[in-house]
């Protein structure tokens, strides 16, 4: 790390720990943006791909995103938990890549398809389904099946960890599918190719065995687990016309019956190059990133860029509430509808959040986890479910203590949020939620993939990465009055939706792995 970095690095930081000393924060935002402006080089191929190139010169180490603008939320009923499969089909390879022999795969995909739409099909006669003729298709489709497996290799995931590549993944969420690694710089061609032939030639290979592990999956970690059966039963509560209401990893009918042949069409709608955006941060050349982006990505095929979701979340006109009874730590859940990420108020509710559960001075950790220990654990989250692409809900959660109930920890929560309303927050805690939250853009800027996943974030959803760092000056303007103006507005009975696990304590080691569970579950849904 050169030492002009380090010097830059260590300003912002004290900038971030000494309020009192900082500059106004649209000074703060102009000198970031200058410094990012100077290092970030924009471009878009003729098909319409975007690429933001990062420069970071500390190691000779890059970080390649790609951001693909499709979630759960562009599923329709038949086909939910699709987008997911992608996250699973990410590293199968192409006719190139990943098998032994493609002439004698194909020729075996095929067949693998044919069986199951004759499973499918004599499936769908129901109650008139012949069950002899039923158990011969399975038997024939898991021969097909385990047929066409034989010629596959795990080469593409090979080729890139052969070759110095670390943090290889995919994740998916409501409004978005991203596949990232970090590599040595002078592997960056490599990745070019990789990448550019996953999305020009993909070949979606154990497609049927990939469908079953999603299946485990969703049995996994929502059907045998307390929390995440109330966590769905929750979000479809509180959603009754957008698609956030629709379990990302999918209903299990929908797992279990959609086909390769739909994959396939989900993916040439939504991974056209106008759909994706790929980030790079590190030690690279932005001259050198646009000719291997034009050499490899050029080859895609321009296509449109899909319709937004049309469908609008009607107003909530009385409170909703599922209480589930069973024998597991009790848990709640709070939710209240609120606009997208792109809202005027979103900083509002941002600095309201850290008001409310950020560390042990917070009103929520001081009154109901360390004063009356209602709850073992708290958190209020601004943003749930997805990436805050649409509108959605505030929530506020908490795992309850032993001797208390559900509906103890609400009241205290609803008096510390009328106790807000009526009399506002200090001046001190405003400042403090000010500087954690400069704090943690400060900690996000620092490494290659928390540019990456900024910028590309920021370009998909607000349509200019650099909107980044108006934040700064945005919540710099929050005022007690604005935060006094929400609570007013958004967290009011009618607007609330309420899920509880009501239920005698189990066990500790029962309380033990649901706790665990749960905060797993929140982690990946907030960090989604």
């Amino acid at each position: 790390m050169s030492a002009r970095t380090i010097l830059v690095i260590f300003f912002l930081l004290l900038a971030c720990m000494l309020p009192v000393y900082m500059a106004p924060a649209q000074e703060q935002e102009q000198d970031l943006l200058a410094r990012f402006e100077e290092r970030v080089t924009e471009f878009t191929l003729d098909n319409g791909l975007r690429f933001i190139v990062i420069e970071r010169h500390d190691a000779p180490v890059a970080t390649f995103y790609t951001y693909a603008d499709v979630g759960s939320v562009d599923e329709v009923k038949g086909i939910t938990g699709l987008a997911h499969m992608f996250e699973h089909m990410a590293f199968k390879g192409t006719s190139t890549i990943g098998s032994t022999d493609y002439a004698a795969e194909q020729a075996a995909l095929d067949q693998v398809d044919a069986a199951y739409d004759m499973l499918k099909a004599e499936q769908h006669k129901g109650l008139h389904a012949d069950p002899e003729k039923i158990a011969e298709l399975e038997a024939a489709f898991a021969a097909a099946r385990d047929e066409a497996q034989t010629y596959s290799t795990p080469e593409f995931e090979e080729a890139l960890e052969r070759n110095g590549g670390t943090g290889l993944n995919a994740t998916t969420a409501n409004d978005r599918t991203d596949y990232f690694v970090s590599l040595p710089v002078n592997q960056t061609e490599l990745w070019f190719s990789l990448e550019s032939e996953r999305f020009l030639d993909p070949v979606l290979r154990e497609f049927y065995i990939e469908r079953d592990v999603v299946a485990e999956e969703r049995r996994m970690r929502t059907e045998s687990n307390p929390f995440g059966r109330l966590l769905e039963e929750f979000w479809t509560t509180a959603f009754k016309a957008h698609p956030y209401g629709e379990p990302g990893i999918g209903h299990m009918s929908d797992i279990q019956s959609y086909t390769r042949a739909e994959a396939i069409d989900f993916f040439h709608k939504f991974y056209n190059p106008a759909n994706l955006i790929v980030a790079i941060a590190g030690d690279v050349d932005p001259d050198e990133i646009r000719t291997l982006a034009e050499t490899y990505f050029g080859r895609l095929p321009e296509g449109a860029r899909p319709d937004p979701v049309e469908t609008v979340e009607p107003p909530q006109i009385a409170e909703r509430r599922v209480v589930i009874e069973e024998q597991s730590q009790p848990i709640v859940i709070a939710g209240w509808h609120k606009g997208s990420v792109n809202h005027p108020d979103q900083a509002v509710y941002d600095i309201l959040e850290r008001i409310l559960s950020d560390g042990r001075t917070s009103r929520i950790y001081r009154d109901v986890v360390e004063e009356k220990q209602i709850a073992l654990q708290a958190q209020a989250l601004n943003g749930f479910p997805g990436m805050n692409k649409y509108p959605h809900l505030f929530l506020i959660y908490a795992v309850i203590n032993q001797g208390h109930t559900p509906e103890a920890f609400e009241e205290a929560t609803y008096a510390i949020l009328e106790d807000i309303g009526e009399n506002g927050v200090s001046e001190e805690e405003i400042e403090r939620a000010k500087t954690q939250a400069r704090a943690q853009l400060v900690r996000q800027l620092q490494s290659n993939t928390g540019l990456t996943v900024l910028f590309s974030y920021h370009e998909a959803v607000t349509g200019d990465w650099s909107d980044i760092f108006t934040y700064l000056d945005e919540i710099d303007q929050v005022s007690g009055e604005d935060i006094q103006r929400v609570i007013g507005e958004t967290f009011t009975k009618s607007n609330r939706t309420v899920a509880m696990i009501s239920t005698t304590t189990p066990d500790m080691e029962e309380e033990m792995e649901d706790e665990e569970a749960m905060e797993e579950d929140m982690d990946e849904e907030a960090s989604n």
